[in-house]
C-alpha cells in the first residue's frame, strides 16, 4: 500500500520562543536548527523576521538547511498596501523560500481585536497571500483561531480559508490558539472543512496544549485528512506549550495506524537521535529534563516494580510498547523498597556486578535498601547510589579517599556596591595517597554559585592528589531538597544529578536532618560513582 505523506513543521524557534522564561540567542537558535535539520523536519520556522534583534540576526545569517527554512509573519494592515506595508516587507526581505502569515479566522477577533469589518479581513488576506505567491515564496496561512470561530461562523470562518486558498497559499493550518478544542471536535471540523471544498493535503494543524490534549487533537486532525503537522520540541509554546514533536514523531513513525497509513522525511536512524535531541534543547535552556516526558523521559522506560522487572528479564515486550534504543532512550530498573531479588540482580548487572542467583549478598541488599527507605532515601531515582551501596555490601568498593572532616560557613556582608551578599566558605580534610590535604573554598551568591554545597563540592575535588583530573569535566546540573517529616524531627532528602563530558548523567541521594551533611553525602556518592566508572576505563 502506498503510504500518504505528511509533512513535520516545527516551530520551536518561533512559538516555542514563546514559552515563560525562554529566550533564544542567536548561537542557540543556529544549534538547534542544525539539529531539527538532522533530525528530518520539513520545515524550520525561524522567527519573525523584524519583530527582535535575535530573530533578525538569525535570518541574516541565516543556516544552511535540507528543511524549508520558513519566516513569520502577519497579513498586511488596513489602508496599506501589500507592497508598501513595512512590517511585512521586514519578513519578506528575510529572503526564505516560504513564508508563513497569521491572519484573522474568527469574526469576534475581526471586529474586536482588530476593529475593521469582516469584508475588509478578507481583502488583507487575499492580497497578502498574493504577494507572497507573485514573488515566487511559498505561502502558508496559520488561520488564528479557526475552530473557535468555526464554532461562532462557520460560513464566515470557511470563507477565509476559500480566499488565501484562491490566493494561491500551500499551506492553510487550522489553529486552535486558545488551545480549549477538543480531540473529537478537532476531529470532525477538519473533516467539515475538507467536505467543503479545502484539500486536506493543503491543510495543517496547529493545536496548543491547554487542555492537555495537543498530541491527540493533533493525531485527530490527521486522521481527519490533514497532511501538515505544526509543532515545538518538548512541547514549548505560549502558556501550556504546543503540540509536542518529541510524542508525535514516534507515534507517526511506530504506531498503528500511522506507521503503516503514513510516511514522514524523519527515517528510523534519525528517530535514534530523538532522545538526544529533547536534552540538548533542555540543556540549552538549563532545564531539568522531564522525567516523565513520552518516548524521550528517564522515566519512560523504567520498571520499579519486583514484578514487572522479573518480566521484563524474560521479554521485554511484556511491560514496553517499544524498544527503548528505537527513540535513543534506554531502560532503567530502579531501586526501591518494592524490588524484588529479579530486579536487583539485573541492576547489578547493569553496573558490572555479577552476583549469582541465590547468592546471599542479593538478601543483604535487598533489607539494606529497605532499611535505609524507610528512613528517608529513595534508591529509585538515585542509580549511582545504588550501585555504592551494593558494592559496599558485596566488597567491591575500591579504597579511593577518606574524608576525615569538614566545615562550611556562611556569612552575610556587604559589598563594594553597599549591597548584602552571602560568602560560603568550605573547608575540607581528606586522606588520599596516605596523605592528609586540607582544601579551602568560597562562593559568592552574586557570583551566581550555589552557596554552601557549591563551596563545598570545589573545595572537595580541589586536591584528590591522582583523581583531580578526572573530575574535571564533571559538574552538578540539579539539587533537589526534599523534608521527609515535618516538625522537630525533619529530616531532609537531597538528590544530585551530575554528569560529565562524556555524556553520562547520574543521580545520588544523601539523607539527614541537618541539609549540608544530606548534601554532602549526595556530592560524596557523586564523585565516587564517577571515579569508578573512570578508573575501569
Amino acid at each position: 500500500m502506498t503510504k500518504t505523506r505528511l509533512y513535520l513543521y516545527d516551530t520551536t524557534l518561533r512559538d516555542g520562543q514563546q514559552t515563560q522564561d525562554v529566550q533564544f540567542s542567536t548561537e542557540e537558535k543556529h544549534q538547534i536548527a542544525a539539529a531539527l535539520d538532522a533530525l528530518g523536519v520539513d520545515y524550520i520556522e525561524g522567527g519573525w523576521p523584524g519583530a527582535n534583534p535575535t530573530d533578525n540576526a538569525f535570518f541574516d545569517a541565516a543556516p544552511k538547511t535540507r528543511a524549508k527554512l520558513t519566516a513569520f509573519g502577519m497579513t498586511k494592515r488596513l489602508g496599506i498596501s501589500a507592497q508598501n506595508d513595512d512590517v511585512l516587507a521586514a519578513v519578506m526581505n528575510a529572503g526564505t523560500e516560504s513564508v508563513c502569515l497569521v491572519g484573522k479566522t474568527h469574526e469576534f477577533h475581526v471586529t474586536r481585536a482588530l476593529g475593521i469589518s469582516l469584508e475588509e479581513n478578507l481583502s488583507l488576506l487575499r492580497d497578502s497571500i498574493a504577494h507572497l505567491t507573485a514573488s515566487g515564496r511559498e505561502a502558508l496561512f496559520d488561520a488564528e483561531h479557526f475552530f473557535d470561530g468555526y464554532k461562532a461562523n462557520p460560513e464566515y470562518a470557511l470563507s477565509c480559508l476559500r480566499i488565501v486558498l484562491e490566493a494561491g497559499a500551500r499551506w492553510i493550518v487550522l489553529c486552535d490558539t486558545n488551545g480549549g478544542t477538543l480531540p473529537a471536535e478537532v476531529g470532525r471540523i477538519t473533516g467539515e472543512v475538507i467536505a467543503a471544498g479545502i484539500p486536506g493535503d493543503r491543510l495543517g494543524i496547529h493545536t496548543h496544549d491547554d487542555t492537555d490534549n495537543a498530541v491527540a487533537c493533533t493525531l485527530a486532525a490527521v486522521d481527519a485528512g490533514a497532511r501538515q503537522i505544526q509543532g515545538t520540541l518538548n512541547g514549548l509554546g505560549e502558556r501550556c506549550g504546543n503540540a509536542n514533536l518529541t510524542a508525535l514523531i514516534p507515534i507517526l513513525l511506530l504506531k498503528e495506524p500511522y506507521a503503516s497509513r503514513y510516511e514522514t522525511g524523519i527515517s528510523h536512524k534519525a528517530l535514534k537521535s530523538l532522545t538526544r535531541t529533547s536534552r540538548m534543547l533542555d540543556e540549552i535552556l538549563n532545564r531539568v529534563p522531564q522525567k516523565q516526558a513520552a518516548f524521550v523521559g528517564a522515566s519512560a522506560f523504567a520498571h520499579k516494580a519486583g514484578l514487572h522487572a522479573s518480566a521484563i528479564l524474560k521479554d521485554p515486550s511484556t511491560y514496553e510498547h517499544i524498544e527503548p534504543a528505537t527513540v535513543g532512550n534506554s531502560r532503567i530498573i530502579p531501586m526501591s523498597n518494592q524490588a524484588g531479588q529479579s530486579n536487583l540482580r539485573r541492576r547489578l548487572t547493569e553496573a558490572g556486578l555479577n552476583v549469582a542467583k541465590g547468592d546471599p549478598a542479593l538478601a543483604r541488599i535487598l533489607e539494606e535498601v529497605k532499611a535505609r527507605e524507610a528512613i528517608g532515601y529513595a534508591y529509585d531515582t538515585a542509580q549511582a547510589s545504588f550501585e555504592l551501596l551494593a558494592r559496599e555490601a558485596l566488597g567491591q568498593m575500591p579504597d579511593l579517599f577518606e574524608v576525615k572532616r569538614y566545615r562550611v560557613t556562611v556569612e552575610r556582608r556587604k559589598n563594594k556596591y553597599n549591597r548584602m551578599v552571602s560568602l560560603s566558605e568550605a573547608v575540607v580534610v581528606v586522606k588520599v595517597d596516605d596523605e592528609k590535604r586540607m582544601s579551602v573554598s568560597e562562593s559568592m551568591d552574586e557570583d551566581g554559585d550555589r552557596g554552601p554545597v557549591n563551596a563545598l563540592s570545589k573545595a572537595l575535588v580541589k586536591d584528590l592528589g591522582q583523581y583531580s583530573a578526572m573530575l574535571d569535566d564533571m559538574r552538578l546540573v540539579d539539587f533537589k531538597v526534599r523534608i521527609t517529616q515535618g516538625g522537630v524531627e525533619a529530616v531532609t532528602r537531597v538528590i544530585i544529578d551530575s554528569e560529565d563530558g562524556q555524556g553520562r548523567r547520574w543521580s545520588t541521594v544523601g539523607v539527614s536532618p541537618n541539609i549540608i551533611d544530606a548534601s554532602f553525602e549526595a556530592l560524596l556518592d557523586a564523585i565516587r560513582w564517577k571515579l569508578i566508572r573512570d578508573l575501569k576505563g
